[in-house]
């Protein structure tokens, strides 16, 4: 399996290189997260839904696109946006965002989420996967475990830990997989319990 996984990783996992490309991500992640417990309860309406949450990935973890460090695999199969470390996502357009469009009777407690989520992040430079998605019709083919591993070589060979947050408890066993640890949970009100992860980089073989 992870020689297979190794394979993938170096004939299908690119790097966004243009605005067009960074689109196309983009759109996969919409796919992706459509029935994510944390997306959806921040925008319950299908609508609400595909209208914003183009413009929270951009926030969230759009700056991986102007780093270097958005990968998709070829034909878009899935996505994943990195955050090397120092780099960090757009609070400000964030809160704004939140604070605008998810149901005035959450605001609360989804701003309370992502406060948390900021207390859980190591202190030393890392390496930060806000978004990672794969489209529903591509799923259980190994797509996400390649885009994991792509990254995850270059986190070994510097040394840097590795954090994220998980908004699906499904997708767990397979951070676990790839050498992530849970830290704890997250929980506001009546949000969907968020996981944060973390990984120590492990000596390259």
């Amino acid at each position: 399996m992870i020689t297979s996984t190794r394979a993938m990783t170096a004939s299908l996992i690119k790097t966004t290189t243009t605005d067009n490309e960074a689109a196309a991500a983009i759109d996969v992640l919409v796919l992706a997260f459509s029935a994510d417990p944390a997306a959806r309860w921040a925008w319950p309406d299908p609508l609400q839904y595909l209208t914003h949450f183009p413009s929270f990935v951009k926030a969230f973890g759009g700056r991986a696109f102007t780093h270097g460090s958005a990968y998709y695999v070829d034909g878009y199969a899935g996505v994943a946006l990195w955050l090397p470390p120092d780099v960090h996502p757009d609070e400000d357009e964030l809160t704004t965002l939140l604070q605008r469009t998810v149901p005035e009777e959450i605001q609360k407690d989804a701003l309370a989420v992502f406060e948390q989520m900021g207390s859980y992040h190591p202190s030393e430079p890392h390496w930060y996967l806000p978004l990672i998605g794969v489209d529903p019709s591509q799923q259980g083919k190994g797509f996400g475990s390649a885009l994991m591993q792509h990254a995850l070589v270059t986190c070994d060979r510097d040394h840097k830990l590795a954090y994220l947050e998980s908004s699906n408890p499904k997708n767990i066993p397979l951070y676990e997989r790839h050498g992530f640890e849970l830290l704890g949970t997250i929980h506001a009100g009546k949000s969907p319990t968020i996981f944060p992860m973390l990984r120590k980089p492990r000596t390259p073989r």
